[in-house]
This record gives C-alpha cells, structure tokens and sequence, in this order.
C-alpha cells in the first residue's frame, strides 16, 4: 500500500454523536455478535481485491457512508446479492438497528465499519471501489460549521483515490446549500464529473431508490431532495 499519497490522519471529518438512548439488552447482544461476523478489522492488511472480504461471490464492491437506520443499504444488499456493500456508521444506535436486522435475515454480501468513514477510505486500496454512496449526510447548517461536512477537497481526493475509473459516486440531500456546495466542490475537482442532461435530473431518485426515513421527514417538512451522481475520471 502506497502510504505517500493519502491524507494526513489530521484530516479525521467525523464531528456527529456517537451515542444515543441506551441500548435494549436484545440490541447490544445483536451488536456483539454482529461485530463478530460482519466488522472489518482496519488494523490487518487489507486484500488486493475487496470481493474477498465477503462470503458470498461477488463481482462489484460499493461503500455506503453514514447509512442511519440501514433503510437503504440493507434494501441494496438484498436487492444486488452479487454485489459486496460496506456499509459505515459511527453512531452505534444506528449500528445496533442494522445489526438486529441481519441477525434475522444474515447478508453474506455486507460488511461494517463503526468508526470514522476517513480511516476506512485511508485503508482501502487504490480503485478498489465500484461506488461511493453519501445519502442524506449532516448538513452543518450555521456557516461557520461548514469545514465540518463530508464533502471536502481532501475527502473527495480520497473518493478519487478509491473510486475505479468511471465508478460513481452519489449524493442525497434535501438541504439546498449542501447540494449547492457539493457540486460547486466536485465540479472544481478534476477527478469527478456531474451525470445529468436535463434540469429535472437532479431531483429523480435513483433507480430502485427504496427512500429513507431522512427522506421522508424532509418531504413532510416541505423540502425538496436532490440526488446528483459524479463519475469518476
């Protein structure tokens, strides 16, 4: 692994809580042995080829970052069984819902990060990813909170890093400055290009776009969503 070329660990971009209610018993049981099957363990080196890290046989590896409640990764991972998903959350109660979910029904094409999504990206090889997926992420409204989002130029020199020639990289928001600060950072990155042909495009959801309950409550409250998707070059 070529260590010369990635972001200095100073550039760490998690800022939400970790921690909400305390867990029912039923919940952190289902953590510690989710954990068991489905963690990475960022401390070993990681494969030359990411299909290895799964059980099941796939052919295609996507990352979801900050995936809340698991709505959408978990509808992904059932609906593309012969794609891997990484799937990151910091928030343990947000790891604990998905977790007692896969304790139901097991997905042989899933694993998990708990920690900051930048240690993941500064691990992961070199275009070892078909997709990176930021949906619905915390908007840091007040201005001067802005240098806290996601979408940064480091961050983004990650997603090129990581990202395979012509893999995608998608964003949903319902919070316009956000949108508007996404593109006007991937349109000025040199790695990225914005996929769309017409003005409606940005706000049709993706295909097969099973919503969030992010989703939901922006629509309830009168906010529009947008989806915008970046190829890598």
């Amino acid at each position: 692994m070529d260590q010369h070329d990635r972001p200095s660990r100073a550039t760490e971009a998690f800022f939400g809580r970790r921690r909400g209610k305390t867990m029912r018993p039923l919940q952190a049981a289902a953590l510690e042995s989710g954990f068991g099957l489905y963690r990475l363990d960022l401390n070993a080196e990681p494969p030359l080829d990411l299909r290895s890290l799964f059980e099941a046989e796939v052919s295609a590896v996507r990352l979801e970052i900050g995936f809340g409640g698991g709505e959408h990764l978990l509808h992904r991972a059932t609906e593309q069984p012969s794609t891997g998903f990484i799937g990151v959350e910091p928030f343990v109660n947000g790891m604990a819902k998905m977790m007692m979910a896969v304790s139901n029904r097991p997905l042989a094409n899933l694993r998990v990060h708990d920690d900051d999504a930048t240690r993941l990206l500064d691990w992961l090889p070199r275009a070892s990813l078909d997709g990176i997926d930021l949906l619905y992420p915390d908007p840091w409204p007040k201005k001067k909170h802005w240098k806290r989002r996601f979408v940064s130029p480091v961050n983004l020199d990650r997603f090129a890093r990581v990202l395979k020639p012509g893999a995608s990289f998608r964003f949903a928001s319902d919070i316009d400055t956000y949108v508007n600060w996404t593109l006007q950072h991937c349109r000025a990155h040199a790695a990225f290009r914005w996929q769309a042909s017409e003005a409606a495009d940005w706000h049709r959801p993706y295909d097969g776009w099973p919503g969030t309950r992010y989703e939901a409550k922006a629509v309830r409250e009168g906010r529009r969503p947008a989806y915008l998707t970046f190829v890598r070059a």
